[in-house]
């Protein structure tokens, strides 16, 4: 069954390429969404995948690039929308 999760992550997440290893790993498990920045300096993502794939998908989120310091992440569940494929957006 999919699940969809809304993740911020938050510490030192911009300027180290976390969004694009946030799309390796996401391609690697297949998991469908998007990545991007925001104002506050956080790492936004919008993910969906079977309960397995998103698991090991956070675990990934929560390790982060060689650069970053994830300092908190913060995970909600809610309603799947269907991606077709993971993007990053700018």
């Amino acid at each position: 069954m999919k699940i969809h999760l809304d993740i911020k992550i938050f510490g030192q997440v911009q300027g180290v390429s976390f969004r694009a290893f946030v799309k390796k790993c996401a391609d690697e498990l297949n998991v469908k969404g998007f990545v991007e920045n925001q104002a506050n300096n956080c790492v936004y993502i919008e993910a969906e995948g079977n309960k397995e794939e998103m698991k090991k998908f956070t675990e990934w989120c929560k390790a982060g690039p060689g650069f970053a310091k994830v300092e908190d992440i913060k995970t909600e569940e809610g309603k799947t929308k269907n991606y077709f494929r993971f993007e990053i957006r700018y």
